[in-house]
């Protein structure tokens, strides 16, 4: 299982069903299948954004961001004299290639460090990706740390962007349903929430009132992925 069908388990488990089959067609849908007759099917809810090539997941950009800054940051190797510093980075897609930025923070960061002293202030370093450097107050091998990001695609109105997502999710979902539909009375549409968090019941009454549930689903379930226990009907 990956992680959001991990949650999901526990999600059903907490609700007390105990006949719980994990792919029960194999890799195909549904996920899991509930006492015989409930298919389940699960996915992240998250953001997305539109592409050239079509919709993509805004963590399919982060994911890999961090990992090209961190293994920059450790290129710069360990602090000879003088402060450690905390690398905030900010962007907004499009961004370089990663070999372009890779490039360009390198460069960026090398001429920082032949400085003897880093301005706390916004540092351009490629088209749509900027940093700050924070000074540490602690001692620290590394030089350069890594620190917060801010991905400027993110956010907006959490609920337009709750129903914007669950549209995208529920239609691409329910195209991979129609073949397979009929081998089960009962589907469960499951999101593991990484958009709303802890929604007020003020909020999921107005969701509920933005989002229209559309066959085959029975239910759509949104499950804290911090709280496996805690589920949401809309």
């Amino acid at each position: 299982m990956d992680m959001s069908e991990k949650i999901v388990y526990q999600y059903l488990a907490a609700q007390g069903f105990t006949d719980v089959v994990y792919e029960p067609d194999g890799n195909v849908m549904p996920d899991f299948l509930v006492d015989g007759r409930i298919a389940v099917e699960v996915r992240r809810l998250n953001q997305h954004e539109e592409t050239n090539a079509g919709l993509r997941g805004l963590e399919e950009v982060a994911m890999p961001l961090s990992y090209v800054v961190k293994q920059v940051l450790d290129s710069m190797g360990p602090s000879r004299s003088g402060p450690s510093w905390f690398v905030v980075y900010e962007y907004q897609r499009p961004l370089p290639s990663w070999q372009e930025l890779k490039r360009a923070l390198t460069r960026t960061l090398k001429r920082l460090g032949e400085l003897p002293d880093v301005p706390q202030s916004r540092i351009n370093v490629a088209p749509h990706f900027d940093i700050w450097l924070i000074r540490s107050t602690n001692d620290y091998p590394m030089r350069f740390l890594p620190g917060a990001c801010i991905d400027h695609d993110r956010g907006g109105c959490v609920l337009s962007e709750m129903r914007r997502n669950l549209e995208i999710c529920m239609a691409e979902k329910s195209r991979k349903a129609a073949n397979v539909q009929s081998r089960y009375p009962e589907w469960w549409f499951v999101l593991v929430d990484h958009i709303g968090g802890e929604l007020t019941v003020e909020e999921l009454q107005q969701l509920r009132a933005l989002v229209t549930i559309e066959q085959p689903w029975e239910k759509v379930i949104l499950v804290n992925p911090s709280h496996p226990e805690r589920g949401l009907e809309l």
